[in-house]
């Protein structure tokens, strides 16, 4: 269905000027206007016996009489037939029967009903009842459910499942082992006479076992709390009494009499007061206690003994042998440690018997005031310096004199001097080539006058020179020893 709509618009063709060839009204125009009108009204109804084809949409009608589909409608009486999806706001049902169930008075008709919801009260008095949906209150006071006869308060004999009591006494009866109950609810249950049987499938309470043990053991008096409070600790000594079987062969304990000191050859223990507790051990005056050997005694003594001229020897164990002697508060300490492996040798140093002067292989010492005497000359190594590739490195970690055979021309480095404030003094012999080689001397040496030193060219010819710093290798001072010494 369609409306007209109108195309050309006459009334602005007037208000154009003459000679405008819009303002002219052509017979296009008339076809087009005269098209939309025809066309509007074919497609409109009849008021007058329409006839309709296709899905009609009524937003609302009024039906008083007449019939739909053949069914009449008239006055308040809904007249007979079928419907389908019928939506009745209010509907006073007297009689007939729904889904075959007789519907009349005020008695229920018979019937199946499927998911019953009773707001009120629902009495059985006979009937079987089964696949009940949701029942808000149900007063059972006979008849049967699921054939189960209720009536009174006498519980009716029967299979439950979710059984839920307020209050159930079960009395006069052995424990039972061979009844299931599923979901079983009872917020109160007394049980009397029961018995502990080792034939029991079910776990026993701390009271039947309590029973059990004083009936056994009738000397012995055992609590419910004592029976919870021993259970974990039984566990654990069965635990630890196996893991003690596999590793322990023999214990031998000795009452500390002069006689017993040994058994077995097992265990020695000197003197009534040595014991042995958990992690520690005491003999006589001395505690041996984690890795700690302490003296018992105020200002104790700990002695060690070796016999004749055996020694007393501390194991390095993939590290050198170490002793620390701490301080007071064992917060610092001096430490003397042994030789690595790979010195390859044994050595004997004897402590001073005098202060300040040395012995032959005795630790030097010095004096009060700090200054150490030495009451024979004194001997450096001297270490040869070769180099590679024009370059040698002269390491005074290695000593205080050194000595080059030059085979090349060389730039020197000079490296791990004192720390500032320290003095590192070395002395540099160098033996001049067959062909005259030349020194670059390190930036940090300063020469007197700013003026490195000359090499002498002769073969073999030797040249001597001495340097010094004190504040960590910033400054090298060099002076030359002597020149030509062949």
């Amino acid at each position: 269905m369609a409306n007209y709509t109108k195309t050309t618009d006459f009334a602005a063709k007037d208000t154009l000027p003459g000679g405008d060839t819009n303002k002219v009204v052509r017979g296009t125009e008339f076809e087009t206007e005269f098209d939309a009108i025809s066309t509007a009204i074919a497609t409109k109804s009849d008021t007058a016996s329409p006839t309709f084809t296709g899905t009609v949409t009524i937003p609302t009608v009024d039906i008083n009489a007449g019939a739909i589909d053949g069914t009449v409608i008239g006055a308040s009486s809904a007249a007979a037939g079928t419907f389908t999806n019928l939506v009745v706001t209010s509907a006073d049902i007297n009689g007939g029967t729904v889904d075959g169930a007789t519907i009349g008075g005020s008695s229920a008709g018979a019937g199946t009903f499927t998911n019953l919801t009773a707001s009120g009260t629902v009495n059985f008095n006979g009937a079987t009842v089964s696949n009940l949906g949701t029942i808000t209150t149900a007063n059972l006071d006979g008849g049967t459910a699921d054939n189960i006869v209720i009536g009174g308060s006498t519980a009716a004999a029967g299979t439950f499942t979710t059984l839920a009591a307020t209050s159930a006494t079960v009395g006069g009866a052995a424990v039972l082992t061979s009844v299931a109950f599923s979901n079983l609810e009872a917020s109160a249950v007394t049980t009397s006479g029961e018995t502990f049987a080792d034939s029991d499938t079910q776990i026993p309470t701390n009271a039947a076992v309590k029973d059990h043990v004083e009936a056994v053991i009738p000397t012995l008096t055992v609590t419910e709390a004592s029976v919870t409070a021993h259970q974990a600790a039984l566990a654990i000594a069965a635990t630890q009494i196996t893991s003690l079987t596999s590793t322990v062969t023999e214990l031998n304990l000795v009452d500390g009499s002069t006689a017993d000191t040994v058994v077995n050859s097992k265990a020695v223990i000197y003197g009534a007061a040595g014991q042995i507790t958990a992690n520690e051990l005491d003999v006589d005056n001395i505690q041996i206690d984690a890795n700690a050997v302490k003296s018992t005694n105020t200002n104790g003594n700990i002695q060690l003994f070796p016999n004749g001229t055996g020694f007393t020897e501390l194991y390095g164990n993939t590290n050198p042998g170490t002793v620390r002697f701490n301080c007071e508060s064992n917060s610092h300490g001096v430490t003397v440690k042994g030789p690595a492996h790979s010195a390859a040798a044994t050595y004997e140093v004897a402590l001073p018997n005098v202060l300040g002067l040395t012995q032959a292989a005795a630790i030097v010492t010095s004096d009060a005031n700090g200054v150490v005497n030495f009451d024979a000359g004194t001997t450096d190594d001297v270490n040869t310096i070769t180099s590679s590739s024009n370059a040698a490195t002269i390491n005074l970690r290695l000593g205080n004199v050194f000595e080059h055979d030059l085979t090349e021309n060389v730039t020197y480095t000079f490296s791990n001097p004192g720390a500032n404030n320290t003095a590192s003094v070395f002395v540099l012999k160098v033996i001049q080539d067959s062909s005259a080689r030349t020194i670059t001397w390190p930036a940090s040496v300063d020469w007197p006058a700013a003026t490195a030193p000359t090499l002498t060219a002769t073969n073999n010819g030797v040249d001597v020179f001495v340097f010094f710093t004190r504040d960590g290798g910033t400054t090298y001072y060099g002076f030359t020893a002597g020149q030509a010494l062949a």
